[in-house]
């Protein structure tokens, strides 16, 4: 798992962190069970406070996308299938929504909108 972060972001480094994590689980990039660096350690490799991966870490686990054992530290969890696909369903209608704001401002139709859609997975299929 590689995390990238930006200081010239307007996100802050730890929503940067869980955005990049919450990704990696939900694209099937980190599987159930597998472990995560431990908080002292991310903090290390991405150089930036303890603090600000602590509070990544717990965001996650609020998103029950982690579990934190003591002693042990954290892990993705073992969330049902079911719940990992909607919350990318989730992810994905929040950039349709994008999509389609970018698209008004640009006076697009939605029949214009629609079919670069159409071309686009058109094109992903056939590179597929």
């Amino acid at each position: 798992m590689k995390i990238i972060l930006s200081n010239a972001s307007d996100e802050s480094l730890y929503a940067q962190i869980v955005r990049q994590i919450r990704d990696a689980i939900i694209g099937g990039e980190l599987l159930p069970g597998q472990p995560l660096p431990s908080i002292r350690q991310l903090a290390k490799d991405l150089q930036i406070s303890v603090i600000t991966t602590k509070r990544a870490y717990e965001e996650l686990e609020k998103e029950r996308l982690i579990d934190s054992v003591v002693g042990k530290g954290s892990f993705v969890s073992g969330a049902n299938p079911a719940f990992l696909r909607e919350r990318r369903v989730r992810q994905l209608e929040e950039k349709m929504a994008e999509i389609v704001k970018e698209g008004r401002a640009l006076q697009l139709s939605l029949q214009d909108l629609q079919e670069q859609l159409a071309l686009l997975f058109e094109q992903e299929e056939e590179e597929a």
